[in-house]
């Protein structure tokens, strides 16, 4: 059984690369437009502060999450805005407290989570890592976001594998969630860290592939980018597929971006 000890490392690692980011902001920079189609940076830290929340609470207690999920399946088009919304209304120091106080609650909380335990979430049961996993991913790729609107450009890191091997593991998740036939065979997919590692999935002669650098690969399935501004190569028509419709979150098939010029 994997040990989750290092992914929550790196998930508080990349929770304070983003807390330095927006610590220092004007009233005037938190209301920015972020990518997100009526998201400002408020909105986008609001959202993790909820997600956060709704993270302990399933760690913690289950009856509570649980109601959360029926709040959830009464208003399923609305219950993100929503949230994201009410943070995004308070005071930018309160909101930053709240983000703060929930990621050492989760943070807390993961590491003292029994070997082996699984979690209620939105869609399937999650392991203590793969929970961490999720919100790390959550993290860089609103982080994203609010670096695109402050128009700073972010040095990517390593941490990244994880959001990789997320991505990797989600392939089966967004054909279905498209309504198209899971392919049978596993793919090979070579991506380069930021670092100049080599990172790689799959058989080695598996006859589709996906090649490329692992942060572009990270920008597709958190759907921050589109897939012809980036650097990416598919062998095989499901691997090209794959690479129109791949996301590594839940719920329904995402917007996507635009490509660049081409606007909102």
């Amino acid at each position: 059984m994997a040990d989750p000890t290092p992914v929550i490392d790196d998930l508080r690692a990349e929770s304070e690369e983003l807390d330095r980011l927006v610590a220092e902001l004007s009233p005037e920079q938190w209301v920015l437009a972020t990518p997100a189609p009526g998201w400002t940076i408020a909105h986008q830290i609001a959202h993790l502060a909820w997600t956060d929340h709704s993270s302990v609470l399933a760690v913690t207690d289950r009856g509570a999450f649980h109601r959360e999920v029926e709040k959830a399946l009464a208003a399923p088009g609305d219950f993100v805005d929503n949230g994201a919304e009410e943070g995004a209304g308070k005071p930018p120091e309160q909101l930053l407290a709240d983000w703060r106080a929930g990621r050492e609650a989760l943070e807390a909380a993961l590491r003292s989570a029994p070997e082996g335990a699984r979690f209620p979430w939105y869609g399937p049961p999650m392991s203590t890592a793969s929970m961490a996993t999720a919100r790390l991913m959550e993290t860089w790729a609103h982080g994203m976001d609010v670096a695109d609107a402050l128009g700073v450009k972010r040095t990517p890191t390593d941490r990244i594998r994880h959001i990789v091997r997320l991505g990797v593991r989600t392939r089966d998740f967004a054909f279905g969630v498209h309504g198209l036939p899971v392919p049978f065979e596993e793919f090979r997919v070579e991506l380069t860290s930021p670092s100049g590692e080599l990172w790689v999935y799959g058989p080695e002669d598996a006859d589709d592939r996906v090649t490329g650098p692992a942060l572009d690969f990270c920008l597709l399935v958190t759907q921050r980018a589109h897939r012809a501004d980036l650097a990416l190569e598919a062998v095989g028509p499901d691997a090209a597929r794959w690479l129109d419709i791949a996301q590594a979150f839940a719920g329904p098939p995402g917007a996507g971006r635009p490509r660049k010029g081409e606007g909102a």
